[in-house]
């Protein structure tokens, strides 16, 4: 999972970023920023880091007091509105006429418009109403519905304030809840990975499960775990263990790049894993043995394609 971005301190446009509100817009991190002019605007990831809002509206209110045109919304669409024409000014805002998908007129600030808060007349929240169902004391895995809220997310569900059989409370939304996506705080979720950490057998940070069941990958340049597409349209290949990567080399051709992977792959995952099982045979019949000899196998590099391997258990079975 890529990491999130910390906003605070810079700049966009007229904006500086001041803090992280801990809300969500469209599944976006909101921003609480200051403008230039002083005013304050609350603004998702997504908008600032496309430069689709750089100040708090008061640029048009700036160039209409200096002589020029303020910036024309005229035919552009905000979720369900469409920008009629422009509305008279109120406490220093310029307004805008907008017509909604459902017939009816409304003004709104170009400052709601541009940072999203205004998608609809209101009749979203209405032709939504029909969804809320009373979920009262209904338990959905740990969780149990207490009330709901004022508030929905941008597709009109319901969030609904919830309490866990951890004791956490916290609020869902009633999509989240029905369709099964919450079961419960987090924690249900924290208990399953401490499980699955001991079913997985991890040696020096190197898993054995996943060198057993390895797989293709399709986030590179090839398609292919370990190789990767240059320029040049050569193939560069390369092995990580124990937290190390090691250059295998560089091949002309695919297939001859796969073959230089499945070779080393068989060095030293597959020794890797033929090792730890002898070793576990014979942990299992002498634990004081493998209580004074843990399983070792280290790799070094000496050679185009050519591993040495330095361990404690013998590989010619």
């Amino acid at each position: 999972m890529a990491q999130k971005k910390n906003l605070v301190g810079q700049r966009f446009g007229h904006l500086t970023v001041i803090e992280k509100t801990g809300e969500t817009q469209n599944r976006y991190c909101v921003w609480r920023c200051r403008c230039d002019c002083g005013g304050e605007i609350c603004v998702n990831t997504k908008r600032l880091m496309r430069g689709t809002v750089t100040n708090c509206g008061c640029i048009p209110k700036t160039t209409a007091r200096n002589g020029s045109v303020a910036e024309d919304l005229t035919g552009r669409k905000y979720g369900s509105l469409t920008v009629l024409y422009r509305g008279e000014n109120k406490n220093g805002r310029t307004r805008w006429v907008c017509k909604c998908s459902c017939g009816n007129e409304i003004t709104v600030n170009a400052q709601q418009l541009k940072a999203g808060k205004r998608k609809s007349c209101g009749c979203q929240t209405q032709r939504f109403a029909h969804n809320k169902r009373d979920l009262t004391n209904q338990r959905f895995g740990r969780l149990v519905a207490l009330y709901s809220t004022e508030n929905r997310d941008s597709k009109g569900s319901v969030f609904w304030h919830c309490r866990c059989d951890c004791g956490k409370e916290l609020d869902v939304t009633q999509d989240g809840l029905v369709y099964g996506s919450y079961r419960s705080c987090g924690c249900l979720k924290k208990e399953i990975q401490k499980k699955i950490s001991t079913h997985l057998h991890l040696i020096d940070h190197t898993c054995l499960e996943w060198l057993e069941n390895r797989k293709h990958r399709r986030d590179n340049t090839s398609g292919f775990r370990g190789i990767y597409r240059l320029k040049n349209g050569h193939y560069r290949v390369g092995i990580g263990f124990k937290k190390k990567n090691f250059y295998i080399g560089t091949y002309r051709t695919f297939e001859d790049a796969v073959s230089a992977r499945l070779k080393v792959e068989n060095q030293i995952h597959g020794n890797f894993v033929k090792g730890y099982y002898i070793w576990m045979e014979k942990a299992i019949s002498d634990p004081v043995w493998a209580k004074n000899n843990p399983y070792l196998f280290e790799v070094e590099k000496t050679g185009p394609e050519v591993f040495h391997i330095v361990t404690n258990i013998s590989l010619s079975k």
